[in-house]
């Protein structure tokens, strides 16, 4: 069965606290797992969420500061002391890649398994699959940044009643779908089209284009709010958005369901990041991430 959620293994920013780990976000994309920027800590919280090395496919960092890069030594140790039987692709700024190799070569080990690095460096699609297709456009932060935006492509749907009515049944059905012509009947009379599902991650960023481009139309969309909107002076200050911000970026790219993570250890009522993401005018489905939580992506419409 397919599974396609956010497993959450941190949701601190620069200093953990008791309740919350640094970074870490694994995308389960049906079978192919997706490391987001994994903190210190990464490794253990990997262990109590019960997440494998096997699981991981694909590492995408979206910068080099420590909560978002210092976990990657020990995990990418750990696919290669367990023996991963598949390639291992990791995406990082280009502009970084000498932070990357210092934290894949961090400790002496046995490399085991292939990681194939596909830096960004800048704004495109970094992997086309059959599943889905990868961008990445660059945010604004003191460091280079990227965010992640994971695309379906858009399939079929077949329409029961202009199957009927067009007497197609069984396996004219399939022949149809293969063809997209059957006794003078296109496929496009008979099915519509299925939106592919849209995820996006977004971390250390000021408010930009970029973000709302990454957001635009998501059904699932993970993103910072370090700060809560009092404190709006600082996160422009520090490259960071607040509550609000976040939400009226997703209220504006029609998002189905934000997830607000990456928050200041200065706050400890977590309810104060849900009251300024409604005053924003979010409508949509909102969870203010805590350590360990599994969020699926909607279903479809």
């Amino acid at each position: 069965m397919s599974v396609r959620e956010v497993v959450v293994l941190g949701t601190a920013s620069q200093v953990p606290t008791r309740q919350r780990n640094h970074n870490g976000y694994l995308l389960r994309w049906d079978g192919q797992g997706i490391l987001f920027d994994p903190g210190e800590g990464t490794q253990r919280q990997m262990l109590r969420a019960g997440v494998a090395a096997h699981d991981l496919h694909r590492l995408c960092v979206t910068h080099f500061h420590g909560d978002h890069s210092l976990g990657l030594a020990g995990v990418i140790q750990r696919i290669n002391l367990d023996r991963v039987p598949h390639e291992i692709v990791a995406h990082y700024p280009a502009s970084g890649r000498r932070f990357f190799e210092r934290l894949r070569y961090a400790t002496a080990y046995r490399e085991t398994v292939p990681l194939t690095e596909v830096p960004a460096g800048g704004d495109g699609v970094l992997a086309d699959t059959a599943a889905y297709r990868l961008e990445t456009r660059r945010l604004s932060h003191p460091v280079e940044a990227f965010g992640y935006r994971l695309v379906e492509p858009d399939g079929r749907r077949m329409l029961p009643a202009e199957l009927a009515a067009h007497g197609i049944e069984g396996p004219d059905i399939g022949r149809l779908q293969r063809v997209g012509e059957l006794r003078g009947v296109t496929l496009d009379e008979v099915s519509e089209t299925r939106r592919g599902q849209r995820f996006a991650f977004v971390m250390d960023t000021r408010l930009c284009d970029a973000v709302y481009a990454l957001a635009d139309g998501c059904d699932l969309l993970v993103i910072e709010s370090t700060f809560l909107d009092e404190d709006e002076a600082l996160a422009e200050e520090y490259g960071h958005l607040t509550a609000g911000q976040a939400a009226r970026v997703a209220r504006d790219a029609g998002v189905r369901h934000l997830v607000l993570t990456h928050f200041s250890q200065r706050y400890t009522d977590p309810t104060a990041f849900t009251r300024d993401a409604r005053a924003a005018g979010y409508a949509g489905e909102l969870t203010v991430a805590e350590d360990l939580m599994r969020i699926p992506v909607p279903k479809r419409r």
